[in-house]
């Protein structure tokens, strides 16, 4: 669909690629697939939260103590997709890792949760020992094997520490007494489903980014949206009826571009050409990247 132009109205997106310079946020496409434990395009889904974001602009409000008057001013590159991640992680790794130097915040943008184990370790690099993550999902993706369900056991096996890793959404019905019972083994802080209906997104997430930062090394924050509602991500070929709101999700991403040792975030597990007509699933991660600037301007 054409978009119309207006000078007074500008437009979110479209965003140059690197110069060499340094920017706020760095934006690189992980389109991972192959590895998936269900049938996906979102290999896909890169481009299409590109195309997404140009239905946004980068104003908030004037009553915002965030930006001039509201309107956002970070400094963004688009780093483009790498090219077949699931057969070239190490590839993939290095790629974030070279955005990560010339960047405040690296976002990048799945594909499946295998995108997860690049996103993170490009970021951390050798200060692993001292990193953290947080989770927004539905699942504790500690299975055995190299796929979209194991992103979380990799990363503990590869040197994060689990008492430093915390499961923010975790479903009943979406996970197994095996992988539960392994998520107590390695010590993750697991704060499930119901305890969102008792708490505010921000007091979770302060908790969540207290406990993966308490190293003080970089903490790295793991958006699968399938821990929406179903009926707000129905792209997401795990989400369940009784997830999160997306008014949650992007508060979340909004908190976590705010916290001064998140230095990169994913988006995951959309599989964009599964998505409903009006897009509604895309358009959700298109907005969660424009939480996360909001929140890095913030920072300033």
């Amino acid at each position: 669909m054409a978009l119309s132009t207006d000078a007074r109205w500008p437009r979110a997106g479209d965003w140059p690629a690197p110069t060499g310079e340094r920017v706020d946020l760095a934006m690189i496409g992980i389109p991972t697939w192959r590895t998936s434990l269900s049938t996906t395009g979102a290999a896909a889904t890169p481009s299409a939260v590109r195309a997404a974001l140009r239905y946004y602009s980068q104003f908030l409000s004037p009553d915002r103590a965030v930006g001039d008057g509201g309107q956002l001013s970070f400094r963004v590159a688009d780093w483009g997709d790498i090219d077949e991640p699931d057969a070239a992680e190490d590839a993939a790794t290095a790629a974030v890792a070279a955005a990560a130097e010339f960047s405040r915040v690296v976002i990048a943008l799945g594909g499946d949760n295998a995108a997860t184990v690049p996103a993170a370790i490009g970021t951390w690099g050798a200060r692993i020992g001292t990193a953290g993550l947080v989770t927004l999902d539905a699942h504790h993706d500690l299975r055995d094997g190299v796929n979209n369900g194991s992103p979380v056991r990799r990363l503990i096996e590869a040197g994060l520490a689990g008492d430093r890793v915390v499961q923010v959404g975790i479903a009943d019905f979406a996970n197994s007494a095996e992988y539960s019972a392994r998520a107590a083994d390695y010590g993750v802080t697991v704060i499930h489903r119901d305890e969102l209906h008792r708490r505010p997104i921000a007091d979770v997430m302060a908790e969540a980014l207290e406990i993966a930062g308490s190293a003080g090394g970089p903490v790295h924050v793991d958006v699968d949206v399938d821990v929406c509602d179903r009926s707000v991500a129905p792209a997401c070929p795990a989400s369940i009826p009784g997830g999160i709101s997306a008014w949650e999700l992007r508060a979340a991403a909004r908190i976590a571009g705010g916290h001064a040792l998140v230095e990169s975030i994913d988006f995951a597990e959309v599989d964009s050409t599964a998505d409903s007509a009006d897009g509604r699933t895309v358009r959700l991660v298109a907005l969660c990247v424009l939480e996360v600037a909001t929140g890095l301007e913030a920072r300033r």
